[in-house]
């Protein structure tokens, strides 16, 4: 294999130029040319397919740096329908075109839900990326577990749900342990926990924090470096009155509460609290919002203004309960030492696999107690139910207390392992260098999208 093509697809995260740099580096040693795709899919729906090449004469361009968030080669939603194949075979005819032989993809579950129709035309891997953490499974098994239930108002006419596991969990077991991105956005959440706090001890408050992950709980999770009070996930349905309860346990003593809430929390009948005006982004999800506010308003109707009043620290509910979300912040930024390392790593591996002849793969992040960390190819089908769709990975309840609303123990036994050496010494020197540099207040931002920009070539249009 001597030319493989590279996109990034769906939303940005952190590691993603670490992922590109790692795939480069390990071409230059097998003397592979890499073709950056501009845009994700969306390059290959536009008749010129807009390219860089990545490492002219096998060196890579100066551009890359996997210190540097987010994607010198762009993304997008866009997504190659796999009913349509006269979209597939122009997608196809266009890669070819480039004289590209392999495609390296840098993207989620439904990037991997896309590869399926493509990896029948030229052989396609996927190196994860996901703040989520969602890209994987809790065992082998796990895939095989999901049955379709009649649903008039669904999709098709039908739901996909889990049935109940009978397979042991234990951490080594994990199917991608930890995807890019995720340390991350858990530093940049835990952060704004410890900072939101003082607002809440000062002014005697409650203080609800939104963090991303959609419907899983990792995120959430995380947070718990930030020593919040209490944390909800999406995996485990709201008692509200259990919340209540402790909500007030906890105000009464230390006169503040901090509340970390998953974006995709549900209420006990598994109702989306944040999803009651529903929306869908461009890849067909539905766009969340509002589940800090919702329970907000939960919350105020249930403790009520005579509880503050009682003590004195505000004249309602409404004013004493408020809400922040964390939002894009964590999917931006320069990513951590963890991530930048194995992202590197994985994207190495996508370019092994492809150059080894193996098709329709991912590679995968893997740990144990005797090995640590470490990459491996894994098949794709592996990932698919029997009906061949890829679901995103909910966190595992073993990992959650639902009555102390923490962690439990083998919750924290998961995190320790990514998070105890995630931060580097050149992060910090980073922060110390370069955020109050003198000439940040004298110099315009520079995107390196200006300098990408003026190395994008094109392919003529077929006739």
């Amino acid at each position: 294999m001597k030319r493989i093509g590279i996109l990034t697809a769906g939303g940005d995260t952190p590691a993603l130029n670490a992922t590109i740099h790692g795939a480069v580096v390990r071409a230059n040693q097998l003397r592979v040319e890499i073709i950056g795709l501009i845009k994700g899919f969306n390059s290959l729906f536009n008749p010129r397919v807009p390219h860089v090449h990545l490492n002219p004469l096998y060196q890579e361009i100066p551009e890359l740096d996997p210190t540097k968030g987010g994607t010198l080669i762009g993304s997008s939603r866009d997504f190659v329908d796999p009913d349509k194949k006269e979209d597939l075979d122009m997608v196809a005819q266009r890669l070819q075109q480039l004289g590209i032989e392999g495609l390296i993809c840098i993207g989620g579950d439904g990037t991997l839900n896309g590869l399926q129709p493509l990896a029948e035309r030229l052989p396609v891997v996927l190196a994860p990326k996901t703040i989520d953490n969602d890209l994987g499974l809790n065992y082998p098994s796990e895939p095989n577990e999901f049955l379709r239930v009649p649903d008039p108002a669904a999709k098709g006419g039908y739901r996909y749900k889990q049935a109940e596991s009978h397979a042991v969990f234990a951490l080594d077991q994990i199917v991608n342990y930890a995807t890019p991105g995720y340390a991350t956005a858990v530093f940049v959440s835990a952060q704004g926990v410890e900072r939101l706090r003082t607002t809440a001890e000062s002014h005697r408050r409650i203080a609800i924090i939104e963090v991303m992950g959609r419907h899983s709980g990792y995120l959430a999770l995380g947070s718990a470096y930030g020593q919040p009070d209490i944390i909800l996930i999406p995996e485990h349905p709201l008692d509200l009155d259990h919340l209540v309860g402790r909500v007030k346990q906890i105000y009464d003593l230390q006169k503040n509460v901090v509340i970390v809430c998953g974006e995709g929390i549900v209420d006990e009948q598994g109702r989306e609290l944040g999803a009651e005006t529903k929306s869908t982004d461009p890849a067909g999800n539905i766009a969340l919002s509002g589940a800090a506010d919702a329970l907000r308003a939960k919350l105020i109707q249930l403790i009520g203004d005579k509880y503050f009043q009682g003590y004195r620290r505000g004249d309602s509910a409404r004013e004493a309960i408020f809400t922040r979300k964390v939002g894009h912040t964590q999917r931006g930024g320069r990513p951590l030492l963890f991530d930048r390392f194995y992202a590197a790593q994985l994207g190495a591996k996508a370019v092994e696999m492809l150059v080894e002849g193996r098709n329709n793969a991912v590679s995968i992040l893997q740990y144990n107690t005797t090995k640590g960390f470490h990459v491996e190819g894994y098949d794709a089908n592996r990932f698919r139910d029997r009906w061949g769709l890829i679901h995103a990975r909910r966190m595992h309840p073993a990992l959650y207390d639902g009555k102390r609303l923490k962690p439990s123990q083998l919750g924290i036994e998961y995190l320790l392992p990514i998070f105890t050496d995630a931060i580097g010494d050149d992060d910090m020197e980073h922060q110390r260098q370069k955020l109050f540099a003198a000439g940040n207040l004298t110099q315009p931002y520079h995107s390196i999208n200006t300098d990408v920009n003026k190395r994008i070539r094109y392919i003529s249009a077929a006739p």
